[in-house]
């Protein structure tokens, strides 16, 4: 991907264009944090911890991988409460 210019708008809002939102998987109302640094600002997308530890756990049990919470109980002896 080459430059992309961008415009400030009078609001302070710059449009990210069609293409690079496809591309990296953007959607509306996404996070970011900014970074400045020096003459450039650093965008990431901040990303929710929990719907990757989600994702994990749907392949794990799609795997056959996971058990339940009491069968870890008894194969690791750990109590469980009532």
């Amino acid at each position: 991907m080459g430059n992309i210019v961008l415009k400030l708008d009078a609001r302070g809002r710059i449009a990210i264009p069609a293409k690079v939102m496809k591309d990296f998987n953007f959607q509306p109302g996404d996070v970011f944090f900014m970074k400045p640094d020096k003459m450039a600002i650093l965008l990431a997308k901040a990303e929710n911890p929990l719907e990757e530890l989600t994702e994990y756990a749907r392949h794990e049990r799609k795997t056959g991988k996971s058990m339940e919470l009491r069968a870890f109980a008894r194969k690791h002896k750990i109590p469980l409460g009532k």
